[in-house]
């Protein structure tokens, strides 16, 4: 064992030591973490504007801090950007996170000293809990990648601007910059396909042992040095240990993935996004990541379902139940206070609490009163995949409201498949009938004949891809929308589709 795996093993324990005391008194953390947000904010405009010295109990915040979303926060970013200091939280941000919104056009998400500190150790803590629970740690001796968009920083109000995996790149820390990969000129390139061209051919000879990012590009990446080099990426790559991820659901992807590697590697489930870092994958026996409840992150939850009521009921982490799909709102030390950050998260455990990302509050189908979410079909296909000799690369679903005269309004499914089932009849019937098994509303419509049985429409390969390019988001932190309630996406695929 090399000096380096020894002292990651020995700084593993101390930060699993760490880890184990605030798991141990999650209540106490949380309540922690709120008094200092509150305190810390008494003098902010926000704080001042929401009567921050007069609150001393959760229950005052709720009453004083309405859930909003980034809309709702618009005019506080804006003071920051003329200029402003001591809006959202004490100072002025370091960076802003420059992510896509689909009602705002771009957003600008404050990120403090304070948040990007939480960001980098909750990252660095994955790896170190991976190499405590398993005891390896050789890994660290290799080369690493994480795929990400470029680090090149623009200023917006004097405050630097980018991408958060841009950002991200600056905090790499010293004693991996001689492992990291790519080079800072090839992370610099903006156009996705030239960039991972050029990481292929500074990978392709290098001993690889941690590959990073969203699983699709990465897919990509894996795609471009096989072609390249006829070789399986695990062949390629001898060495090559650990697969982190996050940003989409990895099960989709599994089994194209374990081809194109040609064996298992072990993987860590990430939940990070520009508002702040989330939760890890902990375990490698269990599913589902730990909540990070002492990361300058306070939480509140409200059940999906109860989301767009008048007025739903909020929760903190004491109140949650398990295999419920909550709205995770958030009060951080970027300032960011009873904020909807979209997601959905189910909880599968809560000793210690771990949960899942079920979806997203705004992607989903209820064209007809169903309520599909993203969890539900991700599930319906997999099983579809584990049971034909099918491969998929990508997929998005989609009401059809409008079907052909005298038919029935449906599910349209846009599958890219690497394989076709050889029994395309049985690949649907098993999606179908776990999606009646798994929503009662979808049920109750298809045996009402409200609806009638999902169709897949086949996207020929790459037409993803090309699709995402078509809107400008083709690699980086880009996803493909997975649910639609409308036919935006299922209009911007129509180009792609096999006939």
């Amino acid at each position: 064992m090399s000096l380096k795996a020894f002292a990651a093993r020995i700084f593993a324990k101390r930060i699993a030591q760490k880890t184990k005391k605030w798991v141990a008194h999650p209540h106490e953390t949380q309540e922690r973490v709120f008094q200092h947000l509150i305190a810390s904010a008494k003098q902010t405009q926000f704080g001042q504007d929401h009567g921050f010295s007069e609150i001393r109990t959760y229950a005052d915040f709720a009453q004083k801090v309405p859930v909003r979303d980034y809309e709702e926060l618009k005019g506080y970013i804006g003071s920051i950007i003329e200029g402003d200091e001591d809006v959202l939280w004490p100072g002025k941000p370091i960076y802003f996170a420059k992510t896509s919104g689909t009602t705002s056009g771009a957003k600008y998400i404050p990120i403090t000293k304070e948040s990007i500190k939480h960001q980098v150790e909750a990252s660095r803590n994955a790896i170190l809990n991976y190499i405590h629970e398993t005891g390896n740690a050789d890994f660290v001796d290799g080369k690493m990648i994480f795929l990400q968009g470029s680090p090149i920083l623009e200023e917006k109000g004097g405050i630097k601007l980018g991408r958060l995996s841009g950002i991200s790149a600056h905090y790499v820390p010293n004693y991996l910059q001689k492992n990291r990969l790519p080079s800072w000129e090839t992370n610099c390139i903006e156009d996705w396909e030239t960039k991972v061209d050029k990481i292929v051919e500074e990978t392709e000879n290098e001993n690889m042992t941690v590959i990073a990012g969203i699983p699709s590009w990465v897919q990509m990446y894996f795609e471009k040095l096989n072609a390249k080099t006829g070789k399986k990426v695990g062949e390629l790559f001898n060495e090559f240990q650990l697969f982190i991820y996050g940003g989409v659901n990895y099960e989709p992807y599994r089994a194209k993935f374990e081809n194109l590697i040609g064996r298992k590697v072990d993987s860590i489930e990430l939940f990070p996004a520009s508002e702040g870092f989330f939760a890890y994958q902990n375990s490698q026996k269990e599913k589902g990541m730990l909540l990070l409840l002492d990361a300058g992150i306070f939480y509140e939850f409200i059940k999906a379902d109860e989301f767009f009521d008048e007025n739903p009921k909020r929760l903190t982490i004491s109140e949650v139940e398990l295999d419920v799909d909550y709205a995770m709102i958030i009060s951080t030390n970027a300032g960011l206070w009873a904020y909807n950050i979209g997601d959905t998260v189910r909880f599968i455990s809560k000793k210690p609490y771990k949960i899942i990302v079920s979806g997203r509050i705004k992607h989903f189908i209820s064209a007809f009163g169903e309520h599909v979410i993203a969890k539900e079909v991700e599930e319906a296909l997999q099983l579809a995949v584990e049971g034909t000799d099918a491969m998929v690369n990508e997929f998005s679903v989609a009401p059809q409201t409008n079907p052909e005269k005298g038919q029935l309004p449906y599910h349209e499914w846009f599958i890219e498949f690497e394989r076709q089932p050889s029994d395309m009849v049985k690949f649907t019937t098993i999606i179908e009938e776990h999606m009646k098994k798994q929503n009662s509303y979808y049920l109750d419509l298809i045996a009402g004949n409200i609806l009638q049985p999902l169709k897949i429409s086949t996207i020929k390969p790459n037409g993803f891809q090309e699709y995402m390019k078509t809107i400008g988001k083709l690699g980086g932190q880009n996803k493909v929308q997975r649910l639609s309630n409308d036919r935006k996406v299922a209009d911007g695929l129509e180009p792609f589709k096999i006939s």
